[in-house]
Parts: C-alpha cells; sequence; structure tokens
C-alpha cells in the first residue's frame, strides 16, 4: 500500500531539512519504502526551493512542487493532485507531532480495510500535549467550542497537523469543498468528511508546541470565523431554502 505525505512548507529554510530527513530516516527504520513524500512550496522566498532542490537530489522518494498561491489549503489540494499514493495526506514540517504516529498509521489502515481517515488529536483524552503557550491553547479550545456549536463537530481537534485519508475519499472530499487556501481548509474537509459518515479515527497523539511557529493568531482567529459563519449557512440554512 503506498502512501503520499505532503509537507506544505513556507519560508522553512530552518526546518525543512531536519523535517524531511527525520521522516525518511524514520520510514527506513521501520522498514516502510512504498512511499513517496511531497514538498509543496506555496511561495516560500527564502532557501526553502535549494534546500528542497537538495533533499530531492539525496533521497529517490522525495519531490517538490513549487505553486504560486499562499496557504496550507492550497498546498495540500496541489499534493493531492499530485499523490500517487493509496493513501494520502500530510504533516506539520516541524514534526510537532510524534515521528512514531506515523508507523502507526501505517499499520492502522493496513488492518482495517474500513478505516477511511485518521485525525491526529492534540485535545483526546489520552493525548499528550506539552509546552502549549496559554494564549494558544485558549484560541485553540475558543475554536473547537465554536465549531461543536455551529457546525457540530465531532472530533476533538479540527488542524493539528497530522491527517492521513485513502486517496478515493480524499479526492471527493477535496470535489465536495471549498477552494479556500489557508487552514481553515483542513477544518472543512474534516468537517465534510463527518457529515458524509466517513469512518474517521479521532487518534490522540503526543504532540510538541514550535514556538518558531509562523501562524498570526489574531489575523487566522477572524477568517476562522468568517469561515465557520460560511459553512453554518451552507450546512444549516441554504439546504432549506
Amino acid at each position: 500500500m503506498m502512501w503520499t505525505i505532503i509537507f506544505p512548507v513556507l519560508n522553512e529554510r530552518l526546518r525543512l531539512e531536519k523535517g524531511i530527513v527525520t521522516t525518511v530516516e524514520y520510514l527506513a527504520a521501520i522498514g516502510f519504502e512504498d512511499y513517496e513524500i511531497w514538498i509543496v512550496d506555496n511561495g516560500s522566498e527564502d532557501e526553502t526551493p535549494d534546500i528542497a532542490a537538495g533533499l530531492c537530489a539525496r533521497y529517490p522518494g522525495v519531490r517538490y512542487e513549487r505553486i504560486d498561491v499562499r496557504g496550507v489549503g492550497a498546498a495540500f489540494r496541489r499534493g493531492l493532485e499530485l499523490a500517487g499514493g493509496e493513501i494520502v495526506g500530510y504533516m506539520d514540517i516541524d514534526l510537532s507531532t510524534n515521528i512514531r504516529h506515523l508507523g502507526e498509521a501505517i499499520r492502522l489502515f493496513e488492518e482495517d480495510g474500513e478505516l477511511q481517515y485518521i485525525n491526529g488529536s492534540r485535545f483526546a483524552a489520552e493525548s499528550d500535549t506539552r509546552g502549549r503557550k496559554w494564549y494558544r491553547r485558549f484560541t485553540s479550545r475558543g475554536l473547537l467550542i465554536l465549531l461543536k456549536v455551529f457546525l457540530r463537530m465531532r472530533c476533538t481537534d479540527a488542524i493539528c497537523g497530522f491527517t492521513f485519508v485513502r486517496r478515493e475519499t480524499a479526492l471527493s472530499l477535496a470535489e465536495a469543498g471549498s477552494r479556500d487556501n489557508g487552514w481553515f481548509y483542513m477544518i472543512e474537509f474534516l468537517l465534510r468528511a463527518e457529515r458524509r459518515g466517513v469512518k474517521i479515527l479521532d487518534y490522540p497523539v503526543e504532540w510538541q508546541e514550535d514556538y518558531n511557529t509562523t501562524v498570526k493568531i489574531f489575523k487566522t482567529a477572524c477568517n476562522y470565523i468568517r469561515q465557520i459563519a460560511r459553512l453554518f449557512w451552507e450546512f444549516n440554512v441554504r439546504k432549506h431554502i
């Protein structure tokens, strides 16, 4: 069963090499060879392209694609278009989610032919989240409350940075979804899967805060509120008009 692992990146000269090398070495250590890694660069202005080129030359399973639109959503959709694997998903290049969970996800998909979607969660009861700053914990919890109240989300997290889906399911969800380019696209992706009755494993993870994140919290929060309103209209109002 071939896997496609997508790493959306933007100005990641400090973390790109470590993230890719750690992933490749981990997969080699567990004896898993049937994979491809796509580095999808959504507009880097630093040395990211040069570092990616070196990684592609060094590792046959690593590939690089640059797109002209910024945003994780745009990068994920492009990676999905390029994917050749039966399982496709994305991870954050900082590997905040412990790399061992990748091997566990591979095993889970192999053992359960009906499993369609693994959603990494920082907030499940069994999760181990470390180093989370209080204000980021506050905003994340606030987002979850809004998603559960207004959009009836059932999973315990929406954007952990660790998501894997069977390719056919992922393509179908992408076709039905919006063209939002940012992080909220991944939330919408999960919500549409829930509404379709896709078999989702809400998967507890060990997760370490990355203090060098480039996420702009206030701007991101305002966008999330607008996007929640859009989906609430689509899911609960427009269908009754």
